[in-house]
């Protein structure tokens, strides 16, 4: 296992005209549940489908349609609790969560308040290397999503498509842990690539798949510690909620400018007021949106519709032996087995498919250390320059194995083997094959090197005067060298060759 440094968190301290002020804050997110059909009917969950389309009798609370439970999205909640080491409630119950609004046919949205599925996790996120944090998971809990209004296509009229209604959520709830704008966004990037290793969500914030809900409170400096110690909400400052973030810097942002708002509110004598708040990034500020509502106020109370969910331990015992190895542990292994440096390992492991490519580069080449390098540096430097995404990789983990191997093999040179990527990239084929054809197999014959080598000492007598009055100019006579041999000399060779015959 990695040696982490598990340290309490630093908060972000920030000055206003009068005090300093510490940042406090907690997060609610809601992860779409990887399913083809929604929490409580058959319809389908594709997006991009045309409005409407997805749309079953329940979804649309017809009169007598009745929900019933999608196994599966359990089985993927389930799972993701199981990947946050967090408990699994073998009984949980789902509550009615009643408010009017156009995109909610029912005029209730389904949710677990009482009796989530899943208690109390963890999340541990990486600040910088062999430093680390926990982030303390409250409960996730599973629930219904809500449809869409759509004001702008006509001035003069709202639209509702119901396609995402009823649609699988997980709603993980953090503790209020989280002490700064960066470690929030670390922490939704960790908690993002969990989930997708999980395969329980893949993380689109784009398609609104992942949304953050982010709750901003500031206290004075040590009013934290007196909230660990009594858990007494009350020393952490009133908070506000910036409702659906679906960014991980305009997360950072609104952050940073709710804290400042509350800091100037508090600083002119005033009181910071509980509610709900949008972040326009357009304005780079936070906006009210509504007073924000309690429990009480949303008159929760059991779903009739639904029986208590009762799970059984062997089913999840099963599932637990079905997780993949997760992030964490796979960094560990790649540092332990193929000697990368954490950040290196931390590179490869960000995305699933990153580290599955590199395994396979590092297996057939039979050297991690060289195959991270040209993955992350060679690989993915270009990848990104094209805007294309590993999947969509024109070199394959075996041309690219190919490529580390001539290396290895003393065949190629490191500069030669950055054209022979160049060509595979561009135009495909084997590497060994193309060095052959191209004729740029690395010059290992001591006697042609050393003939090189004579040549260009013999044509420049003051440049050799000089190198053996600075032996750092040898390295001139190394660059004439390979220049001379079409970069094809074997470099080792050729560096020692020209320090015996300058004598240095």
């Amino acid at each position: 296992m990695l040696d982490l440094s598990f340290e309490p968190p630093k908060p972000k301290v920030i000055s206003g005209a009068k005090y300093e002020w510490e940042l406090v804050i907690g997060m609610e997110i809601h992860a779409q549940v990887a399913s083809q059909a929604k929490l409580f009917s058959g319809a389908s969950t594709k997006f991009g489908a045309e409005p409407n389309s997805n749309v079953s009798f329940v979804d649309a609370a017809m009169p007598g349609m009745l929900p019933v439970i999608n196994e599966y999205c359990i089985e993927q909640a389930v799972r993701t609790g199981l990947g946050l080491k967090a408990q699994i409630n073998l009984v949980s119950a789902f509550d009615r969560k009643n408010y009017f609004y156009p995109d909610l046919p029912q005029g209730y949205q389904i949710s677990q308040l009482y009796h989530p599925l899943v208690g109390e996790g963890e999340v541990i996120v990486d600040m910088e290397p062999g430093i680390a944090r926990k982030v303390r998971i409250e409960r996730i809990h599973v629930e219904q999503d809500a449809g869409k209004s759509i004001h702008d296509m006509d001035p003069a009229m709202s639209f509702v498509d119901l396609n995402r209604t009823g649609v699988a959520l997980m709603e993980i709830v953090s503790r209020p842990d989280i002490r700064g704008p960066e470690e929030a966004a670390a922490y939704v990037a960790k908690l993002r690539q969990i989930l997708r290793y999980l395969g329980t969500c893949d993380g689109n914030m784009q398609n609104g798949n992942l949304r953050a809900d982010v709750n901003v409170s500031v206290c004075r400096p040590g009013a934290y510690e007196k909230y660990q110690e009594t858990q007494d909400f009350g020393h952490l400052g009133t908070r506000c909620e910036i409702k659906n973030m679906n960014s991980m810097r305009f997360i950072q942002q609104a952050i940073d400018h709710e804290a400042r708002r509350q800091i100037g509110i508090l600083e002119a004598g005033g009181e910071v007021v509980q509610e709900t708040r949008l972040y326009d990034p357009d304005k780079g500020e936070t906006r009210s949106m509504r007073s924000k509502e309690e429990a009480h106020d949303y008159r929760y109370f059991p779903c009739p519709d639904l029986l208590p969910l009762e799970i059984e331990q062997a089913w999840v015992d099963e599932i637990a032996a079905s997780l993949p190895e997760l992030p964490d542990a796979k960094k560990a292994r790649f540092v332990t087995e193929f000697g990368l440096s954490e950040y290196d390992a931390g590179v490869l492991t960000a995305d699933t498919q990153n580290a599955a490519y590199f395994e396979a580069v590092a297996g057939q080449a039979g050297d991690g250390k060289m195959a991270a390098n040209w993955v992350i540096n060679e690989l993915f430097g270009r990848l990104k320059k094209d805007d294309r995404e590993i999947g969509d990789s024109p070199v394959s983990p075996e041309q690219l194995a190919g490529i580390v191997k001539l290396i290895k093999s003393g065949d190629i040179s490191g500069k030669i083997a950055k054209d022979v990527f160049e060509i595979v990239y561009s135009e495909g084929g084997d590497p060994a094959q193309i060095v052959e054809d191209k004729g740029l197999k690395q010059v290992t014959d001591t006697g042609a090197i050393e003939a090189a080598v004579d040549e260009v000492i013999a044509a420049n007598p003051a440049q050799v005067e000089k190198a053996k009055a600075n032996p750092k100019l040898a390295g001139w006579f190394v660059g004439q060298v390979m220049k001379a041999t079409g970069g094809k000399a074997n470099p080792k060779a050729v560096n020692d060759l020209v320090a015996q015959k300058l004598g240095l």
